[in-house]
């Protein structure tokens, strides 16, 4: 590899924006911890996790976020609303153990669960759920940072052809969502 362009490479000073170009991306795939979750998606989750034992609010905070690898954590100020929610609807129950509250599916809750078709958020395949979608962002900042690294060190040729090869990836990714 070898380098033809004054000092500071292909892109001169402003190589420094292409990063935060990519940084840019980045942060819009993230998803902060508390952020909302999609309609239904807390509820679903706390419902799953209260059928396989009772828990109180921040053990249910862990195991979504354990169970999202990391990619949702709800805040206890969307927690606590919801388990309360599923208390008036007679879902879950709490019974109070060493100064926390600890919930659990009435029979009620049991038997909800158990007719919902609903499945828990990190079991979905849906794209929200982060199982394909967790793949897309970091694809796709991986190819920013090959392009970054063509910008960086590849002959006029060798940038014109990744230039060519962006475009056509990014026709194809339309393409994707044109289809049925």
């Amino acid at each position: 590899m070898h380098n033809s362009f004054p000092a500071g490479g292909f892109m001169g000073n402003n190589f420094d924006g292409m990063w935060q170009a990519v940084e840019e991306f980045r942060s819009r795939f993230e998803k902060p911890s508390g952020t909302r979750a999609g309609r239904g998606e807390l509820r679903s989750a706390v419902l799953a996790l209260l059928a396989e034992r009772p828990m109180h609010g921040y053990q249910i905070i862990r195991e979504i976020e354990e169970r999202s690898k990391g990619s949702w954590k709800p805040s206890a100020g969307s927690v606590y609303p919801t388990l309360q929610l599923l208390a008036d609807e007679g879902l879950v129950s709490a019974e109070e153990s060493n100064g926390r509250k600890i919930y659990s599916l009435t029979e009620a809750g049991r038997s909800d669960v158990a007719s919902s078709e609903t499945k828990a958020p990190w079991d979905s395949t849906s794209p929200a759920s982060g199982g394909g979608f967790a793949a897309l962002p970091k694809a796709g900042v991986e190819l920013a940072q090959a392009a970054a690294q063509v910008g960086r060190t590849g002959s006029p040729e060798q940038v014109e052809e990744a230039v060519q090869v962006l475009k056509e990836a990014r026709r194809r990714l339309y393409s994707i969502l044109a289809q049925d």
